[in-house]
């Protein structure tokens, strides 16, 4: 009988990311729609519009309507645009050149289109407005678009117009082209742009019917509805009475509206209201396996602040946005070190007294009447009049990112600077950003001067220890485990989530299992991800488990456990229907599509799971977990040839890439071409030396086709990156004894059985070998 290798199927959950960009516009111009979409509409009857706020809140209107969450989507005019589009001009972009223009009132972009040539596009509305803005077009199936061309209303010369992807050179056809999916406005910008906005995707026709309150971040997107309390003031408001209509947020509640936006997250429902839990109604993105975050919480990809906020110190002691921020204008209350030292100065007993000079060992200057820097004073200073400024506080603690070449955005994890990360682990310091002629070195000599033992605080060990857990590195789960128990809920989630590598373990098993009981949901919810491989468990215990929270207070946690009991979920349930708006709701994009697949897939619907994937493939060519899992499917279905290709295809565009050289390899051995699947195993364990699975693949492969010594060798590679795996030495247990090597095959097949007391193959190979001798 050929021996078979074994088929790990390895699903790619991707979270859809529906942020977008974060600048706002004011105005309440009609969206197109589509007749006959299916979808919600926005109770507009409950909403008064922000003008109606100006009569008797006109300072904070007046606030509001200067701000980023006014000013941001708008028709375009003469006097805001004109200089954008006047006179004309072009620009270079890659391999491309894009040109803007004004004829009689209209303003036009001409730019690369889906028929791969330039076409000219009128410009329906703009989005932002300070550092840049952007501008929609619409396209067909009430879809809008956003265009890579931006414009930046700062800068006076030529270079006021650029691609916000820099010189990526995207094309049509692609993902991230601006015709692109990725750049949908109903998908990706409208929510956080508008206020209560249902985007209202129509799957059968694939098109949009969005509605909306009020085109823009209104008055009401962060208060509520309105209608109700202005109508009650009308009639009552000299009466002295106590207004019933005005809704009463808590903190969490307030931060909880503010992250709606400023959160790079999933959308559960589409459908967030102010005062409702942002849990409920999103999965946030916070560290974990990949690098959207660096190890010690720093912002890396385009994360907003959120997230990064809730790592702190500063969300653990309860502090909010609007401590910090005006929530009309949405500027800092008080300029620069003011700000920080209204905390710091002794009188919180949270927040330890600093000196900003002593502290940071900088000094900030201003110009003096002759034009050169003057040192002033922290207390006194106007940031317009600084020219140095080492020493401001957020300079250190939140260090700037540029995104969309134009954006400069602080991070809010108030970061403690470390250069030994830098060094160790490539993770950005504050020093080093500032000082870019000088080397880590320096910087960590310099640190170390200052601060001694001081720098050897919780959150470098933290950080290297996610670091290492990243690697796959064991010696990561110990502090893993610690944190878990005892550092702030976000950290706990973070632990949670990178314990899942090591989940098989029981003490590991055991903590997760713990942390399903996490006051926290965010906590909770990564608990019930990391366990989701024990559910093939016969004890049931955690299937068990995961259909009591299926009840759970949280809507996130409930689509967690759904989601990890698709296989046999009801899907008329409460949970069920829960998980299937969130399906719903999220199958506009190719992740979307991926994730309906894997959920038909596992249910065994295999054509309702193809045509899912392939969607999702046929939506984003590029991607390649996408066609990964296609392969898989396509593979179930005894389409072995179509899966072939379609991996050959994702080595193709992921040539570094080991796992798809491995699910390669398991296709050819399918196919049983023996040959091709070693030279495939072959390649992945040379892209990947650990790579456990790929050589204990390899092992069987080269056995089959009678490289004896090669199959133990690699065998033995397995064994090494995987010593607690009984599966490993088994194996070589067999190849050694169809070659004779009895006391050799003994020896294995013993580690196999301490490994696991109770393989009953591994204790017949024994006996077998016993009547042997």
């Amino acid at each position: 009988m050929r021996n078979r290798l074994q088929l790990f199927l390895w699903v790619a959950v991707v979270a859809v990311l529906a942020g977008g960009l974060f600048w706002f516009v004011w105005h309440s111009e009609k969206l197109n729609s589509v007749p006959g979409a299916a979808g919600n509409t926005v109770p507009k009857s409950e909403y008064g519009g922000s003008a109606s706020c100006k009569e008797c809140h006109e300072e904070a209107y007046e606030l509001w309507r200067k701000s980023h969450h006014g000013l941001a989507e708008r028709l375009p005019g003469p006097e805001m645009d004109g200089p954008a589009f006047e006179p004309a001009r072009s620009f270079k972009h890659g391999s491309q050149s894009s040109s803007v223009s004004a004829t009689n009132g209209d303003f036009f972009v001409t730019a690369r289109g889906l028929s791969g040539e330039p076409e000219a596009h009128r410009v329906a509305r703009v989005i932002g407005h300070d550092p840049l803005r952007q501008f929609l077009v619409p396209f067909p199936g009430g879809r809008w678009q956003t265009l890579e061309a931006a414009f930046d209303p700062r800068a006076t010369n030529a270079s006021d117009w650029f691609n916000v992807f820099g010189n990526e050179d995207r094309q049509p056809g692609e993902w991230g082209h601006w015709t692109g999916r990725g750049m949908n406005w109903n998908a990706m910008c409208a929510t956080c742009h508008n206020t209560r906005l249902h985007k209202n995707y129509d799957a059968a026709t694939d098109s949009y019917r969005t509605d909306m309150a009020e085109m823009t971040v209104g008055c009401e997107a962060c208060h509520g509805p309105a209608r109700a309390h202005n109508d009650w003031q009308k009639q009552f408001g000299k009466s002295g009475k106590k207004d019933p209509t005005l809704a009463k947020f808590t903190r969490p509640q307030v931060m909880d509206t503010c992250a709606t936006c400023h959160a790079r997250r999933a959308e559960l429902t589409g459908d967030f209201k102010p005062g409702d839990s942002f849990l409920d109604h999103h999965e946030l993105t916070i560290v974990d396996h990949t690098d959207i975050y660096y190890p010690d919480g720093q912002i890396r990809d385009e994360d907003y602040e959120y997230a990064s906020f809730r790592s702190s110190k500063m969300a653990t002691n309860h502090v909010t946005c609007l401590d910090c921020h005006n929530p009309h204008s949405m500027k800092t209350t008080l300029p620069g070190n003011w700000l920080c030292m209204r905390c710091h100065d002794g009188s919180y007993a949270n927040a330890v007294k600093i000196n900003p000079v002593e502290h940071s060992h900088h000094k900030v200057f201003g110009y003096g009447d002759d034009g050169k820097p003057k040192e002033v004073d922290l207390a006194k200073y106007i940031p317009s009049q600084i020219a140095e400024t080492g020493g401001e506080c957020v300079n250190c603690h939140m260090p700037q990112t540029l995104y969309m070449q134009r954006h400069w955005r602080h991070d809010h994890g108030f970061t403690i600077p470390d250069p030994l990360l830098t060094k160790k682990y490539n993770i950005p310091n504050a020093c080093n950003k500032c000082h870019q002629d000088k080397t880590t070195d320096w910087s960590l000599a310099a640190v170390e001067k200052w601060y001694g033992k001081r720098m050897e605080r919780s959150t470098r060990p933290r950080a290297e220890t996610i670091a290492r857990a990243r690697a796959g590195d064991t010696a990561a789960r110990e502090p893993l485990l610690a944190l878990l128990a005892n550092e702030n809920p976000y950290w706990q989630a973070v632990a949670a989530g990178l314990l899942g590598q090591w989940v098989g373990e029981p003490a590991v098993a055991a903590a997760l299992a713990k942390a399903l009981d996490h006051a926290d949901p965010l906590v909770r919810g990564n608990a019930v991800r990391s366990l989701e491989p024990l559910l093939a468990q016969t004890d049931g215990n955690v299937a068990a488990r995961f259909n009591q929270l299926l009840a759970d207070p949280s809507r996130n946690v409930r689509v967690a456990a759904a989601w990890a009991l698709r296989a046999t979920l009801d899907t008329n349930s409460p949970a069920g229907r829960e998980l299937k708006r969130y399906l719903d709701h999220n199958a506009d994009q190719p992740s979307g599509q991926l994730q309906q697949g894997v959920f038909h897939f596992a249910r065994n619907e295999l054509p309702a799971a193809l045509e899912h994937l392939q969607k999702a493939v046929n939506w984003d060519s590029n991607s390649v977990p996408f066609r990964h899992e296609l392969a898989v499917a396509l593979s179930a279905a005894g389409r072995n040839p179509e899966a072939i290709a379609q991996l050959e295809t994702a080595c193709r565009l992921a040539p570094n890439e080991a796992e798809y050289r491995y699910k390669l390899g398991l296709a050819w051995n399918e196919a049983g071409d023996t040959a091709k699947t070693i030279a495939a195993l072959e390649e992945a364990v040379q892209l990947d030396p650990r790579h456990v699975r790929a050589w204990y693949n390899l092992g069987l492969a080269r056995n089959a086709a009678g490289q004896g010594d090669a199959a133990v060798e690699a065998l033995i590679r397995a064994e090494s990156a995987a010593p607690e795996d009984p599966r490993i030495p088994y194996a070589r247990a067999t190849i050694l004894l169809r070659a004779g090597r009895m006391e050799e095959a003994r020896a294995a097949a013993q580690r196999a059985l301490e490994l696991n007391p109770a393989d009953a193959n591994a204790l017949r190979l024994l006996q077998q070998l016993s009547r042997q001798q």
